[in-house]
């Protein structure tokens, strides 16, 4: 049962409305009761959105029990809107501003460090000024829209056209039709949007014929103003040109899907949607004269328009949905790069899975020599940023040299397989069993391929280790390391210090590189990069133009793998100066590096450790290691999902059946099929 204080506080919200009635020297009293009204409504601090919902039912059930009441609401939701200009409200609310990107998210950031007061004067600060808390559309998208209909319907008499409708609200609605309409036009011949090539310069017509549609449209509708009948034409037209216009835009993204995108382009894109998006709306609105129910027609595009509003308003000041909005085609171009790759990381036959642990076992023979490398730099006499140049490069090029050679590290697979992983969750959103069956392969395929790279990398980066500190030891007649460095090299595998938290970070890292090439590769397609590195002039001639032209084509295709790899290294060999700058205990932990480093501890210490500290010591490399991969893999997997919206709820099923193979196929998650055994399609 609702508290009693809470009913008073929305009855005496109501009842404000009957005993102030609306005055034309004051056109604030009525978007003041407004104000106090959803003030009462809304959830209270730390409390979901039930209590809302049901305070909001409550005050519906009023309004149509209460005649009077519901008069004396309806007399003020008249003066706001008469009062008030509506055309840019139905033209820039929830829409994207033609300001870019970056603009507009300078502008989020400076509106988060000072608001900017809402103008009273134009419907849109109203709204923002009733619906003022950023979270307002999370409560109101709770409401069932037939309730939020039986609110409009409680707000007008059977002649409800001539309530809602009038014709200066006719008129401004026309006026922004037509504003949006022509921006729509002009959209479609941004000079950005020719990147996309002739396939899509055929589509250019249908913006500007949309537009010209819109026009006959508002003609008519005028006509009927002016001769002083309803307003009631046809937008039959209209729709399908508006229809065709969404197609040019899907096939715009398949476009720059394939061949890149750009954040200036993908701003373009989703402001046009939107915009082609409320001007069916608006023209809904306007040509309902022929509708069986035409007030049923109104509010119910009216309702639905001013609920969209409220949403879109509500988040536009928010960093985060615009970063995630704005990158929404990027992030997919991105993580289909990477799911592209992700492929070749995934070993089915024997033949693969041995190709796969020889890739990896060659990583770990060169991520020995790194390790070793990294000790000695440590050693110098430097200022950090030189420590951190030479950590820097040290790691990214030679993690470029391992990539060049077409060889594996293990914690890299995670970030690139999860993308993969995604596009089969997406197959599987309506929960067949079938499809979950693949999903299950996939993940099986997966671990087995993880299996075979870490094993590959760790096998041979300890024992690698080993030979290095006795080749060099022998050389130099002493130990290679001192007793004092072997032990920080063992503390810094301690599962109880920070071993872990650095094992985080690198995870964190990893996911991020991830995306990196995903970028480096988009970028490379979009600008065009193997085309303008094979016309280098002095490349040409120094290689001359065939060879140039291939170094061209290598660099296209391989632009993002090469990034990716060497800025990772860059991440990882800065994060501890970084750390030290900033005072805070950063630094990275990766799997492969641990087990070097644990070869090398064990040369220094002439192999007398007890048995407890090298147990502790492997202990602590293998919690590295699934740390690596556990926070790369959630990452990645996570913006898989957000960037191809899908939502994915079948979880308990896919762990159920995950179990059941475990347990009656435990040998698929870790060795290959035998040869002669059937192999699921992986095909995606």
């Amino acid at each position: 049962m609702t508290p009693p204080i809470i009913m008073n506080e929305l009855e005496q919200a109501l009842r404000a409305f009957a005993d102030q009635p609306p005055r034309a020297d004051d056109p604030q009293r009525p978007l003041e009761l407004f104000v106090a009204l959803f003030d009462a409504i809304r959830p209270r601090r730390r409390k979901g959105p039930t209590g809302a919902v049901r305070r909001y039912v409550d005050m519906v059930e009023r309004l149509e029990r209460d005649p009077a009441i519901a008069v004396a609401v309806r007399e003020h939701l008249r003066a706001l809107i008469e009062s008030r200009r509506l055309a840019r409200f139905l033209t820039e609310s929830g829409i994207l501003p033609g300001t870019g990107f970056f603009q507009e998210y300078w502008r989020i950031l400076a509106q988060r460090l000072l608001p900017e007061v809402p103008d009273d004067s134009d419907m849109e600060g109203c709204l923002q000024r009733i619906f003022h808390r950023p979270d307002d559309w999370v409560w109101l998208n709770e409401v069932p829209p037939e309730v939020t209909l039986r609110f409009w319907r409680a707000l007008t008499t059977e002649q409800g056209q001539d309530e809602l409708v009038r014709l200066h609200v006719v008129e401004q609605m026309i006026e922004a039709l037509l504003v949006l309409a022509y921006r729509v036009g002009a959209m479609g011949s941004e000079p950005e949007l020719d990147r996309l090539g002739p396939r899509y310069a055929r589509h250019v017509v249908r913006f500007q014929a949309a537009a010209a549609a819109a026009q006959r449209f508002a003609d008519a509708l005028r006509l009927c103003l002016a001769e002083g009948r309803p307003p009631n034409a046809d937008a039959q037209e209209l729709m399908v040109l508006i229809d065709q216009c969404d197609e040019a835009l899907d096939d715009a993204r398949r476009i720059a899907r394939r061949s890149g995108t750009s954040l200036r382009l993908t701003h373009l894109l989703r402001r046009c949607h939107e915009t082609l998006r409320r001007m069916e709306k608006l023209a809904r609105l306007l040509s309902v004269g022929g509708h069986a129910d035409v007030q049923g027609a109104v509010l119910g595009n009216w309702s639905e328009l001013v609920r969209e509003a409220v949403r879109m308003g509500n988040q536009r000041n928010s960093p985060g949905r615009h970063l995630a909005k704005g990158i929404g085609i990027l992030a997919l171009r991105v993580t289909d790069n990477a799911a592209k790759t992700g492929e070749h990381y995934i070993a089915e036959t024997p033949r693969q899975y041995l190709g796969m642990w020889l890739s990896a076992a060659g990583a770990g023979s060169i991520i020995a020599i790194l390790a070793l490398l990294k000790v000695f730099a440590g050693g110098l006499s430097l200022a950090p940023a030189g420590y951190a140049l030479l950590y820097s490069l040290n790691y990214g090029l030679g993690f470029a040299l391992i990539y060049m050679l077409r060889m594996t590290i293990a914690t890299k697979q995670p970030a690139m397989t999860a993308q993969t992983i995604a596009g089969y969750l997406g197959t599987a959103t309506r929960g067949r069993v079938a499809d979950l069956e693949r999903v299950v392969d996939l993940i099986a395929a997966v671990a087995r391929s993880q299996l075979a790279a870490i094993l590959g990398n760790v096998l041979v980066a300890l024992p690698t280790a080993l030979l290095i500190a006795h080749v060099l030891s022998g050389a130099k007649g002493a130990p290679l390391l001192s007793q004092a460095k072997a032990a920080t090299l063992l503390q810094d595998l301690d599962p109880l210090g920070w071993a872990i938290p650095h094992a985080a970070l690198a995870g964190v890292f990893l996911f991020l590189s991830g995306l990196i090439s995903g970028y480096f590769d988009n970028k490379a397609s979009y600008a065009n990069i193997g085309a303008r590195v094979g016309g280098l002039r002095w490349l040409r001639r120094l290689l001359g133009e065939g060879r140039a032209v291939r170094v061209g084509i290598y660099v296209e295709d391989h632009l993002g793998g090469l990034m990716g790899n060497f800025l990772f290294g860059c991440m990882l060999g800065s994060a501890g100066t970084i750390g030290m700058i900033l005072g805070l205990p950063l630094d990275i932990r990766h799997i492969a590096f641990a087990a070097a480093n644990l070869g090398y501890a064990l040369q220094a210490h002439d192999f007398l450790l007890p048995w407890r500290t090298v147990a502790w010591a492997a202990l602590g490399v293998a919690l590295i290691g699934l740390t690596n991969l556990a926070v790369s893999f959630a990452l990645a997997l996570w913006v898989a999902l957000r960037a191809r919206g899908i939502e994915f709820r079948q979880w308990r099923e896919l762990l159920r059946l995950m179990g059941r193979r475990m347990l009656g196929q435990p040998a698929s998650f870790l060795l290959p099929r035998a040869r002669g055994e059937a192999e699921p399609d992986m095909r995606h």
